[in-house]
């Protein structure tokens, strides 16, 4: 697998000439994680449709789902994102401090890295039919006992997750951003492997109860060894920037409060999150059970969630992570300089590019929802019914991109700043708001419509996260560019209009003519409404001269072939 390392060198100061520089730089580091991320987004639908065709959105697909929730979300919340987070300031501090100790440093955090990962690991296996009690206790008989098995298989990624973290950690430190970037693929070619391979030896629709041994085999396994392959895949990019690990716990005075001081606020940030988590999981679990019970279809449940769910990551995967990627390392050498004018700065560059691809792409999920959806996931044991329940949710999670990706780069300013207090309380306030929605939409909505609900209430806790944190970093920063923020985000909306009706009239037009609820119209409807409407969005931001709109475009152009450099 090629790497790419990037030097991102610091602007000389937080000035128009900085914000420039920071802009620059974030572009040139998002570039190539952006491209790695969106073949690994787009091997990943792949992966999600073969799944989703193989095992329908009935019980045994929530099973599934649910089991394989755990470890995922673990990732997510606390290891993938919050944790880097806390680890990669720690490792540029100390290296700004000596590089001989920086890089001791390296090895004594990873070490104790690797323990505790293998400790929870062991701990959460052993766990498992707890989790699936907490995450799922309407599940009975046949459905429970296997969704336990398949967490028991599926807990140990979370070691593999966590190591590779970590790993991503240490290269993004060294200005190595590709490899992180490129590794999901591996981990996607297994798991559309092995749902091929479950898809050929299953005869009918399969259920908990007439699964055989041999595909809960091929799904179990498979889903995990995707997941060892693609941490394995990072070692030859650690080697190559002159990481090699040798286990040291031989810790300095205050090096382990340090990390347990800034860890503990992420621990109760983590336990606020994942009860939160439990919470969504189990309404919608219970949600799916109701509507098996009143035979109204297998489709209502907790499937179609963390489907839509998939899909909703998409544009921030692809650019809301590389963009916080590349600008993390970039905030903590200001924020350990004292350079506060430049952390503004690099922010406000930040959310500002990231918000150029995200808009529209929020915009598109919101219109074209149901084709997308129809494309994807209406083949096999899924029927258009079914993928028509995962639009509707996906179209809810559509309003929570620009406030989800806005909050999750303003949690970052506060790791940049070694502050994992403040985002711990702010999570709380935001889980809390989730809770509440979540029950709101279980307790008064209908059947078909609770996660839908529910997802709703997911966009107004992350609106809500992003209220409180503004107000919050605007304190911290002494100002938070709030002028150029919201006035490049209005040229933006304004611009995302013309999309919106473009892509809107094709849909109607093709709905009224043929219909959009099997393959090729659908397929059709989505290629004209993004393409003709994208093209407008480009136009329009290009009249209203939205900057980053501009240089984004210039950058990739720059990365194709012929391209100028």
């Amino acid at each position: 697998m090629g790497e790419t390392v990037v030097d991102v060198p610091p602007p000389a100061d937080g000035g128009a000439d900085g914000g420039k520089a920071a802009a620059g730089g974030v572009l040139r580091s998002g570039a190539i994680m952006a491209v790695g991320t969106l073949v690994s987004r787009v091997t990943g639908f792949l992966r999600t449709a073969v799944i989703v065709a193989a095992l329908g959105t009935g019980l045994l697909a929530n099973a599934y789902n649910t089991a394989n929730t755990i470890p995922n979300q673990i990732y997510d919340l606390l290891l993938g994102g919050i944790l880097t987070s806390v680890i990669v300031p720690l490792l540029v501090r100390a290296k700004e401090r000596d590089r001989a100790y920086g890089e001791q440093y390296e090895q004594r955090v990873f070490t104790l890295a690797v323990i505790g990962l293998g400790l929870l690991t062991v701990v959460a296996v052993l766990a498992a039919p707890l989790f699936i009690n907490a995450l799922a206790g309407s599940y009975t008989g046949d459905q429970r006992h296997i969704a336990i098995l398949f967490a028991e298989f599926f807990l140990p990624q979370i070691f593999f997750y966590g190591v590779g973290a970590f790993a991503g950690a240490i290269l993004n430190t060294r200005g190595s951003f590709a490899a992180p970037m490129w590794a999901p693929i591996l981990n996607n070619v297994v798991v559309i492997a092995i749902g091929g391979v479950f898809l050929a030896l299953a005869s009918g629709k399969p259920t908990p109860a007439t699964i055989t041994d041999t595909e809960f085999m091929v799904l179990a396994v498979g889903t995990t060894g995707g997941i060892v392959l693609q941490t394995v895949a990072l070692w030859p990019s650690l080697r190559r920037v002159g990481f090699r690990w040798r286990p040291r716990v031989d810790f300095k005075r205050g090096e382990i409060s340090q990390v347990g001081r800034m860890a503990g606020w992420t621990l109760l940030y983590v336990v606020a999150t994942q009860i939160g988590l439990a919470v969504v999981t189990r309404l919608a679990n219970n949600a799916g059970d109701l509507g098996h019970k009143q035979h109204l279809g297998d489709g209502y449940g907790y499937t179609p969630y963390f489907n839509a769910y998939q899909l909703f990551q998409l544009p921030y995967a692809i650019v809301g992570v590389s963009v916080i990627t590349a600008l993390l390392p970039r905030m903590s050498r200001f924020a350990a300089e004292g350079k506060i004018a430049d952390v503004r700065s690099a922010f406000s560059s930040g959310l500002r590019l990231s918000s150029v691809i995200i808009m529209p792409a929020a915009a598109l999920m919101l219109v074209l929802g149901p084709e997308i959806t129809t494309v994807l996931f209406a083949h096999g044991n899924t029927r258009p019914e079914d993928a028509l329940v995962i639009a509707r949710v996906m179209q809810m999670f559509a309003i929570a991109l620009v406030p989800f990706s806005t909050y999750q780069l303003m949690l970052r300013v506060f790791y940049a700043f070694g502050d994992t207090r403040t985002p711990a309380l702010v999570g709380a306030v935001s889980v809390t708001s989730n809770i509440i929605m979540a029950f709101a939409a279980y307790n008064l909505l209908g059947v078909k419509w609770i996660v839908v609900g529910i997802a709703g209430g997911y966009a107004v806790t992350n609106i809500v996260g992003t209220f409180v944190c503004w107000l919050v970093l605007r304190r911290k920063l002494g100002g938070i560019d709030g002028r150029r923020i919201v006035g490049g985000h209005l040229k933006l909306l304004v611009a995302i209009w013309p999309l919106i009706g473009f892509a809107y009239a094709v849909h109607a037009v093709a709905d009224a003519a043929v219909g959009t609820d099997s393959m090729l119209p659908a397929l059709g409807t989505l290629v004209v409404g993004a393409a003709g409407g994208g093209l407008l969005y480009l136009l329009f931001a290009k009249l209203l001269r939205v900057d980053e709109v501009q240089a984004t475009i210039a950058t990739f152009a720059r990365r194709l072939p012929g391209g100028r450099r």
